[in-house]
């Protein structure tokens, strides 16, 4: 297998992985006891840092998750449920994955969703090949979406051989008038909000695709979108995104979840599961797999997609933090991302860290910052994990949970360091 696909040794296959994060095996010595083991473990465990107040996001965010969520979905039943291909004993896990589908739906106002695939990546790359036919083969791309899901499409655009054209960043936000769409154009992709937070104007890009006879993508932030335009009244086709928001642990990078959604007419193209509702003979209400591609299994070298598992347990506990918080409660705690990012942007211009771009955002926001890592490590000394640094200064996020207090921590912080 390493000579097909032409590499020397199986270590060059994780070249992309830093060398200090890999390991042959674990600094322990033989024949130790169980507990032993699970004591010199846990020792190693402690060395992760946890920060109590955290300002990062750039895709991965620290929200409230209710109790009840982690309760529900560590129940037996439910975490040992039968894969759903045998519908007669497996209803309760295809009601769930049917409920969260459901919810995906109202979130992002499209009309069939899929239970689910990896990461918000994986379904924003997924999404490219959904569009792709024999004339129109280009994926225009916003470059103000998360750099590592423009490597994920890369990736995938590699391997299938469809063409990927960047539509340049200006004021933080996407250029479209730099680069013509072609007759080639198969899709636009746009992030909203963006990789720098900033809102962009999804339904003037959408126009623009739709004239171009391409598919619109939007990949969207789930909690974002309690308070914002659905990308079905932008006039997406598709929609998708990271639903780790969605009650998921920061967990030190996954696993994650991907979620895609998509309107009626491109729903036979989705890749992964599709849960319906029917009824039995006897007029039952019941749950049933539904328009997969047998090619996903069976025919991989002819589908248009190779995703054939879904994060079952992941989707589930994103359907059960729905239902806890409610379209009141999810829209709450959108408001409060948005007021309190607020405040913290206009303390922090305050002190000589002006916003870099003009123009509505949600909760992440660049502050310009001449000396970023030392602002950051100031910051880290005191407990905080500051913003992430980027080209312009300083990439910020605020969620829920971080109060007033730990704001004002971090702006004294940095004014004492500057």
């Amino acid at each position: 297998m390493l000579a097909a696909i032409g590499a020397g040794a199986v270590e060059e296959l994780f070249s992309a992985v830093p060398r200090e994060m890999l390991v042959d095996r674990l600094d322990l010595p033989e024949g130790l006891s169980e507990l032993a083991v699970r004591q010199k473990v846990s020792a190693m465990a402690a060395r992760n840092r946890v920060y109590p107040t955290v300002l990062r996001g750039a895709g991965a965010y620290r929200h409230f998750i209710p109790a009840v969520v982690k309760s529900v979905a560590s129940r037996e039943e439910l975490v040992t449920a039968y894969t759903p291909y045998q519908a007669e004993i497996s209803q309760g896990i295809l009601q769930s994955i049917f409920e969260y589908q459901t919810m995906i739906c109202a979130l992002t106002g499209m009309e069939v969703s899929n239970a689910s695939v990896y990461d918000g990546s994986t379904a924003a790359a997924e999404a490219l090949a959904m569009c792709r036919d024999r004339k129109r083969n280009r994926a225009y791309i916003s470059a103000c979406a998360d750099p590592q899901t423009i490597e994920t499409m890369r990736t995938y655009c590699f391997g299938s051989g469809m063409e990927l054209t960047l539509l340049p960043e200006k004021d933080g936000r996407t250029d479209l008038a730099a680069v013509p769409l072609g007759a080639d154009a198969a899709c636009v992709y746009l992030q909203q909000p963006n990789y720098y937070g900033c809102i962009e104007d999804a339904r003037a890009i959408g126009e623009a695709a739709h004239a171009a006879g391409a598919k619109f993508i939007m990949g969207c932030n789930p909690i974002a979108l309690a308070i914002m335009e659905t990308p079905a009244a932008c006039g997406a086709d598709i929609a998708v995104g990271e639903a780790q928001p969605l009650g998921l642990d920061l967990a030190f990078g996954g696993p994650y979840l991907g979620y895609m959604a998509a309107n009626k007419a491109m729903f036979r193209k989705l890749p992964g599961r599709i849960v319906g509702q029917t009824h039995d003979a006897a007029g039952n209400e019941g749950y049933v797999l539904t328009l997969t591609a047998r090619e996903q299994h069976i025919r991989r070298e002819k589908a248009s997609s190779n995703i054939c598992s879904n994060q079952a347990l992941c989707a589930f506990i994103a359907g059960v933090y729905m239902t806890a918080m409610g379209a009141d409660g999810m829209k709450q705690a959108a408001a409060l991302c948005l007021s309190k990012a607020r405040y913290f942007a206009a303390e922090l211009e305050k002190i000589g860290l002006p916003r870099a771009h003009g123009g509505e955002f949600f909760h992440e926001f660049v502050t310009r910052c001449e000396n970023p890592e030392k602002v950051l490590r100031a910051l880290d000394e005191n407990g905080i994990l500051g913003g992430l640094p980027v080209q312009d200064g300083i990439l910020w996020c605020v969620t829920e949970v971080v109060t007033k207090e730990e704001l004002d921590r971090a702006v004294n912080v940095i004014k004492e360091v500057r």
